[in-house]
């Protein structure tokens, strides 16, 4: 399999964990999935929305991080995520 195929399955599989990620886990593979998928952020950091806000920080600590490093963080990480909570 290609990496982009590695990711997709992966992206595809953490979703079926049978427990929800601590939220740090979540922001981890939020942050690292964006990254993968979107290269650096290209939004303004949201001020009101909390939630927004996380998301947006976990997203910006990975700036300059190429898509490939992403994606092979993500693997890691939604491997990791997998083994620890079951699917």
């Amino acid at each position: 399999m290609t990496l982009q195929e590695d990711f997709d399955q992966y992206a595809g599989d953490v979703k079926k964990v049978k427990t929800r990620p601590t939220d740090h886990e979540m922001l981890d593979l939020y942050g690292l999935y964006k990254q993968a998928i979107a290269g650096d952020i290209n939004i303004d950091k949201p001020i009101l929305d909390i939630k927004g806000k996380a998301k947006w920080e976990a997203w910006n600590s990975r700036k300059g991080m190429s898509n490939e490093g992403a994606m092979n963080a993500y693997i890691l990480l939604a491997k990791k995520t997998i083994e620890k909570y079951g699917m």
